[in-house]
């Protein structure tokens, strides 16, 4: 099979791991980035959107059709933020991307970066947790062919990553410790891109996935 893939959120750690996982699988025959700001990357396989507003893609909507993957990896940190900030940039914003690109590609599969505690009751007192929840929910309603929520815990960086968070240089260390007592929570970037490839391609029997799950999919790939 061979994919053609949207990815959101490339200039963010999460995204630009899945975006080189993507480039280097010989299955994957084209890949844009939707982006606000340019990548900096340059590869035959790869194509590039800029587009400000996320909130309307009416501008670049014929661009984003004939791909039959999209890695939604662009998300925001809860921290400091007010419920209708967060709601806004994590329920709002997604659904918005996905309802247009269901409409423009209906036989494509969305791979929702979400969060390990993601609480799809609702109801729960995280906010952060309710709001992701949520987002799963109604992403789930959407007429894609397939929709999988990624559900990773620490996931450690590829090697020369340019969009790593600053304070990973202090908690890396816990990654090989945390890997062995604990592999439901911990998983590398390459592990997660390969482990959203193998779900487009063979899909997978669940549609929360966590770091176990991740890893699984990844080693059958």
């Amino acid at each position: 099979m061979q994919i053609k893939a949207i990815i959101t959120g490339a200039t963010g750690m999460v995204g630009e791991g899945v975006l080189h996982a993507c480039l280097q699988d010989p299955q994957v025959v084209s890949v844009l980035v939707l982006n606000r700001k340019p990548l900096g990357l340059s590869h035959p396989k790869l194509r590039e959107v800029l587009h400000s507003d996320f909130f309307d893609l009416s501008a670049v909507e014929g661009q984003l059709a004939g791909y039959n993957a999209c890695f939604f990896c662009l998300g925001v940190t809860a921290v400091g933020m007010k419920e209708p900030d967060y709601f806004r940039l994590t329920y709002t914003l997604t659904l918005h991307v996905a309802e247009t690109l269901v409409r423009v590609n209906p036989g494509m599969t969305f791979c929702y970066v979400s969060g390990g505690g993601t609480d799809t009751s609702e109801r729960g007192r995280i906010m952060w947790a309710r709001v992701k929840g949520k987002t799963e929910n109604d992403l789930g309603k959407l007429p894609f062919k397939a929709e999988y929520n990624f559900r990773p815990g620490f996931l450690k960086p590829d090697p020369g990553a340019k969009y790593v968070h600053s304070f990973y240089k202090y908690i890396n260390w816990m990654y090989p410790l945390g890997r062995a007592l604990y592999p439901k929570g911990f998983c590398s970037l390459r592990e997660l891109g390969l482990a959203m490839l193998q779900v487009v391609e063979q899909g997978a029997g669940k549609k929360a996935l966590n770091g176990k799950d991740i890893i699984a999919l990844a080693a059958a790939r």
